[in-house]
């Protein structure tokens, strides 16, 4: 009956952790912020994009590789989408000049 004892030191193991954490349900921040960063494309809001790109900055900052399955969101596209969401929303400032609108009728020529 000694071996059944849960005291005894002899059946001791040591203490060792999965290789990985599965999560099933998705990162809800991760998720937001390639929702906002997909509107801010569409909308060419530029005010909305920087907190984006902060947002996906804390994503990639805050991510536990361990907990997350293979198949699962990667922060890094997290980031990528918030930094093509900055640029979609400022590209058209620099791409698009004013179309001049004449104000006036040109004074015409003496024939």
């Amino acid at each position: 009956m000694a071996g059944d004892d849960p005291r005894d030191p002899a059946s001791e193991t040591k203490l060792t952790f999965p290789d990985t954490w599965q999560v099933e349900s998705s990162d809800g921040l991760s998720s937001s912020v390639m929702f906002i960063s997909g509107l801010i494309m569409v909308t060419r809001n530029r005010y909305l994009a920087w907190p984006s790109l902060l947002m996906s900055i804390n994503s990639v900052i805050n991510q536990h590789p361990l907990r997350t399955k293979e198949g699962g969101n990667s922060p890094l596209s997290t980031l990528v989408l918030g930094v093509s969401a900055l640029l979609a929303s400022y590209l058209p400032l620099v791409m698009i000049q004013p179309q001049r609108i004449p104000t006036q009728v040109p004074l015409p020529t003496g024939l």
